[in-house]
């Protein structure tokens, strides 16, 4: 009887164990996100960011998006790419567009890795809007809208942050359902 109970003590504490170190993260994509992975290899594994893993490959953006960061990605999902006019994304992926698109892609990113909890403080703390400086050189407001973080972009288009706090080797992910567009 006591080594059954010792041997149900072990396996419960390394099935807690495995959970707290595998189970951080939510499922992005039907995928499990590995806190020990970079964003690109994580990406790379969310069936609802084949749109985006092929927009930063067009755009040369990989390795980038692979170093050491740490970085913020507000990542958006095939369906955010659905939401822009037919042709847009097959356009931008062109050799001749890398320059447009990796603007595109760069309005996704901040240089520095910020969890939800401390974009939500940033917005209290700024009466309800947090201006967000992006690598792309564009701005984006971040505010609440009950307790869902909300993006605007330059163009006036609203994102939601959908999934939060994805945890990367190299920063962080936040899911959101819109592309983020600098000024045109």
């Amino acid at each position: 009887m006591k080594l059954r109970m010792t041997v149900a003590i072990l396996a419960l504490s390394t099935v807690t164990a495995f959970a707290e170190s595998h189970g951080a993260n939510p499922m992005v994509g039907g995928a499990e996100m590995l806190d020990t992975r970079n964003i690109v290899e994580n990406a790379v594994n969310s069936a609802d960011h084949t749109t985006l893993v092929a927009a930063v490959q067009a755009a040369g953006l990989v390795e980038t998006l692979q170093g050491e960061g740490p970085f913020t990605v507000f990542a958006p999902t095939n369906a955010a790419f659905e939401k822009l006019p037919a042709g847009t994304v097959e356009t931008l992926v062109m050799p001749e567009n890398k320059e447009t698109l990796t603007k595109i892609l760069t309005c996704h990113v901040v240089a520095a890795s910020a969890m939800s909890d401390a974009i939500g403080q940033m917005i209290a703390d700024d009466n309800g809007t947090h201006p967000v400086a992006t690598v792309g050189g564009c701005t984006l407001n971040a505010k609440m809208d009950g307790d869902k973080i909300t993006l605007t972009d330059e163009m006036g288009n609203v994102a939601t942050v959908t999934i939060a706090d994805v945890k990367q080797s190299n920063g962080v992910i936040h899911v959101i359902d819109t592309v983020m567009l600098p000024k045109m």
